[in-house]
């Protein structure tokens, strides 16, 4: 189920606080994954609900 557009709008990264977008739609498990340039980290999303802490975030490939 993707998330509201108005709760994307205020969600930032906690790392370099850029905006985040959401994985691919069909994606077996959804992800938030940040905008930024030098960042790019993934955060997951577990039960609708954003896991935005930095040591559960997975690295840019």
């Amino acid at each position: 189920m993707p998330l509201e557009a108005s709760l994307l709008e205020i969600l930032a990264c906690p790392a370099c606080h850029a905006p985040l977008r959401q994985s691919a739609a069909d994606a077996a498990e959804p992800e938030l994954i940040c905008t930024g340039e030098t960042c790019g980290l993934a955060y997951p999303v577990r039960d609708d609900i954003p896991v935005l802490l930095i040591d559960e975030a997975r690295r840019p490939a």
